[in-house]
């Protein structure tokens, strides 16, 4: 029936059909064309070689890497690009505003480093007379702790816009230690914990918890810094007697608590070992962020604690560092290391008026000798037991070539209100890209428990 309706239209109106099916082969063809023309844009748009250069373009899914000395000294570092990577040429995009009588002129500006950009043949950087600067020449080539140094920054409190209140209520910052024997028999937990601005310095706290055998004593020291001493030295500080020292890719550090215990440590990194910075946001200014500078180490030194010396001598050793408003959040986390992988993974709860939990996934990062091997945020942290205290925690994750479980069972603990650090023994089994993982070893986690 269609047909013949076409047929008899085309026989009774022959002009009439012809124009409109020149009209329709018209649009079909220009719409083929657009198409055309708007993939070659998108594919040049994204082509490495025009946005200056180079084979591979490495970037943020979120924004600027923030971390991207360490990132490209992991990729040049590593065993498994090394080799294959001539040069790596950072870049910074940003808009610059020309202010003068008029209205002001937004300009994209692009910021590099000569060499770099010069040898892999970026052509609007060809001038002879760009040359690197003293300060370029650090960036391609840190002295050692310099990327720790970095990573391990103190941050300015920001002013948190209404409501909540304004200012640095909920505010925290601190450094983070633990150290455990092979055994679990000893295991120490050493943090130095800033509050919020009051005037121009931050109150600090120190705090030393220390398990041995099931028999935990905690010891404590408090004193008060300089911001801009904190924000313009840290991990270097002074407080109280309480000292830390980042020395190339040593952490040295002195305590002298209440009680009269005092120590001497030393934590040396693992190169490489590290989880670069990684911030969340939510309303009203509220932020969460966390950086791992020592994934792996190991802890040497001695502990007097009346009279008594406690050696401290091949402890595996771990250190992060968290910033941001904690009033209100809860969070997961956990840490293991055996060989040559550590993994660390964990996952926050920021109260609701500021974000919805069910959108903040939760991660996990494993990382080998020559540095990060797999990422995930489809990772879920479930807890085992009814109780007060959990009697183990089961981790999932799975990503691109990834897939690991983790089983923890939870041998000891200590409660501060609802929050509880959990020592025990992980179960890790699976696989990241072609490498079968399979051990069992001493860890930590962390989570939050209603007291009973």
């Amino acid at each position: 029936m269609l047909v013949r309706l076409a047929l008899r239209s085309l026989t009774t109106r022959p002009l009439r059909s012809a124009v409109l099916a020149a009209g329709f082969g018209l649009g079909i063809g220009v719409m083929v064309e657009l198409l055309g023309v708007g993939q070659v844009i998108l594919e040049q748009a994204t082509a490495p070689a025009l946005a200056g250069g180079g084979d591979v373009m490495v970037t943020g899914t979120t924004g600027p890497i923030d971390s991207a000395r360490f990132v490209l000294g992991d990729l040049t570092g590593s065993a498994r690009f090394g080799s294959s990577i001539r040069v790596a040429a950072p870049s910074r995009h940003e808009t610059l505003y020309l202010v003068g009588r008029g209205a002001p002129i937004a300009m994209g500006v692009t910021g590099g480093i000569p060499s770099r950009d010069q040898a892999i043949g970026d052509p609007e950087v060809q001038t002879p007379a760009w040359r690197d600067t003293d300060a370029d020449r650090r960036w391609i080539d840190p002295a050692p702790g310099d990327l720790l140094r970095a990573m391990d920054r103190f941050h300015p409190v920001p002013r948190r816009r209404q409501p909540p209140a304004a200012g640095a209520e909920g505010w925290a910052e601190w450094l983070y230690f633990n150290g455990r024997s092979a055994d679990g028999s000893l295991r120490f937990y050493l943090s130095f914990i800033a509050g919020g601005r009051d005037g121009d310095e931050r109150p600090i706290g120190v705090r030393l918890q220390l398990d041995r055998g099931g028999r935990i004593t905690s010891y404590t020291a408090g004193g008060r810094v300089s911001d801009r001493d904190l924000t313009e030295h840290a991990p270097d500080l002074d407080v109280a007697g309480n000292h830390v020292r980042l020395v190339g890719s040593q952490y040295r550090i002195a305590i002298n608590l209440s009680d009269g215990v005092t120590g001497d440590l030393v934590l040396d990194a693992v190169p490489g070992r590290s989880l670069p910075p990684a911030e969340i946001g939510g309303a009203h200014g509220w932020v969460s962020g966390y950086v791992v500078p020592v994934l792996a180490g190991t802890f040497r030194g001695e502990l007097r604690i009346r009279g008594e010396r406690i050696a401290i001598d091949g402890l595996a050793g771990y250190h992060d560092h968290n910033w941001g408003y904690w009033k209100g959040v809860r969070w997961q986390w956990g840490q293991v290391a055996s060989g040559d992988l550590s993994i660390v993974y964990g996952r926050v709860f920021p109260p609701a008026d500021v974000a919805d939990a069910a959108r903040i996934p939760g991660f996990l990062g494993l990382l080998g000798p020559g540095g990060p091997i797999a990422f995930s945020t489809r990772v879920t942290i479930t807890e085992r037991g009814t109780g007060g205290v959990p009697t183990g925690l089961d981790v999932t994750a799975e990503g691109d070539q990834l897939s690991l479980r983790l089983a923890f069972d939870v041998a000891e603990h200590e409660r501060s209100s609802e929050f509880l650090q959990l020592g025990g023994t992980y179960r890790v089994v699976g696989h990241a890209r072609d490498r079968q993982i399979d051990f069992t070893a001493r860890g930590s986690a962390e989570t939050f428990r209603p007291s009973s």
